[in-house]
């Protein structure tokens, strides 16, 4: 009759250890779902930021066509202009004298305007470059913080997991000890 109890006190801690072998797997398969979770949030980070700075770009690249295609068509303009004021002096050649010089200095007029235009358009250019390059180098920044700190989160998760798992086997270490040292010694 003794045997037939301690038989059942065995079996109630052979199920209180396979319940909580279950439960250690159940753990292990949470923290693992939840690491994978962790790397599919950082690659769509990443994905997002990559197709963020590529709409930037597409933005940019558009921006400098439409600068270059206004730039073009004043050069157009401006010749247009020069050729009708060619046109309207040959056909008034008494007025020549007068007419060369105001378009002389009308010509020099317009080149130092153009020539500042110009300059500004560079300047505005490379002012935009440079902020483009802030942008490109805080994007960067950002996204290498990121990345640091999802690095860090998931070796956070890694060590208390392991953790976990070293203390879940020291505490089966000490139940089974503890359960050899409480068998009979005949049985």
């Amino acid at each position: 009759m003794v045997e037939f109890m301690q038989s059942g006190v065995e079996s109630d801690e052979v199920r209180a250890l396979m319940n909580e072998v279950r439960n250690l797997k159940n753990t292990a398969r949470a923290l693992r779902d939840a690491l994978e979770q962790a790397q599919i949030d950082r690659e769509r980070s990443v994905q997002e930021a990559v197709r963020e700075a590529h709409n930037e770009i597409t933005q940019l690249k558009a921006t400098a066509g439409a600068l270059r295609d206004g730039l073009e068509q004043a050069r157009i303009d401006h010749d247009k202009a020069v050729q009708a004021a060619l046109a309207a002096s040959h056909n008034e050649i008494a007025q020549l004298k007068l007419a060369c010089e105001a378009l002389r200095e009308a010509m020099e007029q317009e080149r130092i305007d153009k020539d500042k235009a110009v300059q500004q358009a560079v300047a505005a250019a490379h002012d935009e470059i440079a902020q483009l390059k802030a942008t490109a180098a805080s994007l960067r920044d950002a996204l290498e913080a990121s990345r640091s700190e999802i690095d860090h989160a998931v070796q956070a998760a890694v060590a208390a997991a392991n953790d976990e798992i070293r203390q879940l086997k020291d505490t089966t270490s000490a139940l089974r000890a503890a359960l050899e040292n409480g068998r009979p010694k005949g049985a």
